[in-house]
């Protein structure tokens, strides 16, 4: 499904929050909307679900208006053909797994083949076996598994995400994206996804729109928007950047701390180390600015560390 939000705003107490947007999501394209707490990205994911009501512009879902303020056109949330998964899960305690999932097809009054379709939908997130357990006798991967079986059981023809990982632990994180991408890629749908975790962004997305104050900073494919951001904001919220002054970045790895011909070298000094696993991270003083690299060796706080940069990687604003 084809989804084109044309001129969205979106007004609290007389508050913008969402500012003359304009979004086009393509069929079958996993988008993250990316972006800091209060940007608004889960006010156009909510608008998108009819969850909440934009102030003007139009909603299209291929040729389908979903919502007009000018045509008074605003179809309701269970006529979209949206599955929406929660951040807190939302689950029944009291009911069982296939209960659960077979819920929103029971409040519609779709119950047509209903074992078969509930099934079918535990089998895709890998819980057949679990369809007579409770909530409570899941683990956290496997309650948000439900959430996603919940949410595809009535065959949508997109599937929003509203940080659906941010309560699981960190390895839990690393499996259900992969879960998470192989589900919507089997199903077909197109899939908005929101976060404020770049890294999910990146290893995710094949589109990342980057939201700042209710407006769209960049939007494109995660390497245009890591190798090639177009504002000092882009280049901050994503992924690690090294400052030379406040309209010129680099990333760490553009740089070296051995020494390469054609290379300008800068002079540092050693602030902080951490150890991770394979490397240690650097933090380095910068004449007052603070960089960040990576070294296969430690090194002690006070150090002197020479920076070998690239010149042609130094992005500008």
């Amino acid at each position: 499904m084809f989804i084109d939000m044309r001129n969205i705003s979106k007004s609290y107490d007389k508050v913008e929050v969402i500012k003359d947007l304009n979004l086009k999501i393509e069929d079958k394209e996993f988008t993250t909307l990316l972006g800091p707490s209060g940007c608004g990205k889960t006010t156009i994911l909510r608008m998108i679900a009819g969850l909440e009501t934009p102030t003007a512009g139009e909603i299209y879902f291929d040729d389908k208006c979903v919502f007009s303020d000018k045509e008074g056109i605003n179809v309701p949330p269970e006529k979209r053909n949206i599955g929406f998964v929660f951040q807190d899960f939302a689950l029944w305690p009291h009911l069982t797994v296939f209960e659960n999932v077979a819920f929103g097809l029971r409040a519609r009054r779709d119950t047509k083949n209903i074992e078969e379709r509930v099934i079918h939908a535990l089998k895709a997130v890998r819980l057949g076996e679990y369809r007579d357990r409770y909530p409570s006798q899941l683990s956290g991967g496997q309650q948000q598994r439900v959430g996603f079986a919940r949410a595809i059981v009535t065959r949508p023809d997109c599937i929003l995400f509203d940080e659906p990982l941010s309560a699981l632990d960190a390895i839990l994180r690393d499996e259900m994206r992969v879960e998470i991408k192989r589900l919507t890629a089997e199903l077909g749908v197109t899939a908005v996804f929101v976060t404020h975790d770049q890294m999910e962004a990146m290893s995710m997305s094949d589109r990342i729109v980057v939201l700042n104050k209710g407006a769209i900073e960049q939007q494109g494919k995660p390497e245009e928007i890591y190798q090639r951001p177009r504002t000092p904001f882009t280049a901050k919220f994503i992924g690690k950047s090294n400052w030379l002054d406040q309209n010129a970045m680099f990333r760490p790895e553009t740089a070296s701390l051995e020494k390469k011909d054609g290379y300008k070298v800068y002079r540092t000094v050693v602030d902080g180390v951490q150890f991770l696993g394979e490397n240690y991270q650097l933090y380095l003083d910068a004449g007052g600015k603070q960089w960040i690299m990576e070294s296969p060796c430690r090194y002690d706080i006070g150090s002197d560390v020479s920076v070998y940069i690239n010149e042609d990687q130094i992005v500008t604003f």
